[in-house]
């Protein structure tokens, strides 16, 4: 076993979970997902049956990932991040099944207590703010807050808001790494 997983975790067979991977307290990976390397998965979360988890993915407490999920690589999920996975639930009605596909994209953070509704791809450095509710398709680099969700601005990959000049350039404070604004898409030039 290259993963480390608590004693009260719970990981049923059929699973793969990738070697530097460390479960937490009162999760339960289900058989047949996927969890990548040197992910994260904090205290009672659950992965759902189909679930794909790709390498350094962070997953904060009290997280469920249902089926139709797949997060690629160094996604963050914040605590108590929601994913939906049937646009309309009814208690009497099965919809087993019917679970819509939600991609979250290389590098996109979700905040805490956000909610995800399935169906809606998360674009690459994507940045969803705390509490937000998002019910369309987040394009790269974009930072969304509120009820519902709408774009206010654009982050840079190490997470800085970025301030784009007259040419439609920026860059991360941080890094120095440069983007471009053109066409309301934000490409990384350096």
């Amino acid at each position: 076993m290259d993963f480390q997983a608590h004693p009260t975790a719970v990981i049923d067979e059929g699973c793969t979970i990738g070697a530097g991977t460390r479960i937490w307290h009162f999760s339960h990976v289900m058989g047949g997902c996927t969890i990548g390397r040197n992910c994260n998965i904090g205290q009672n979360v659950v992965v759902s049956p189909e679930v794909v988890l790709g390498d350094n993915v962070k997953v904060q407490n009290n997280v469920s990932i249902y089926t139709g999920v797949v997060c690629e690589d160094d996604v963050f999920l914040g605590p108590s991040m929601v994913f939906t996975n049937v646009v309309n639930p009814r208690s009497a009605v099965n919809r087993r099944g019917e679970y819509l596909r939600t991609l979250v994209k290389k590098g996109a953070t979700i905040g805490a207590n956000a909610t995800i509704v399935c169906g809606h791809d998360i674009g690459e450095y994507a940045f969803i703010g705390a509490g937000a509710v998002v019910t369309k398709e987040v394009l790269p680099y974009a930072l969304m807050v509120g009820n519902p969700a709408r774009r206010t601005g654009w982050m840079s990959e190490y997470g800085h808001k970025l301030v784009f000049d007259t040419r439609g350039e920026a860059a991360c404070p941080e890094s120095g790494q440069r983007y471009r604004l053109a066409d309301q898409q934000v490409t990384r030039i350096a």
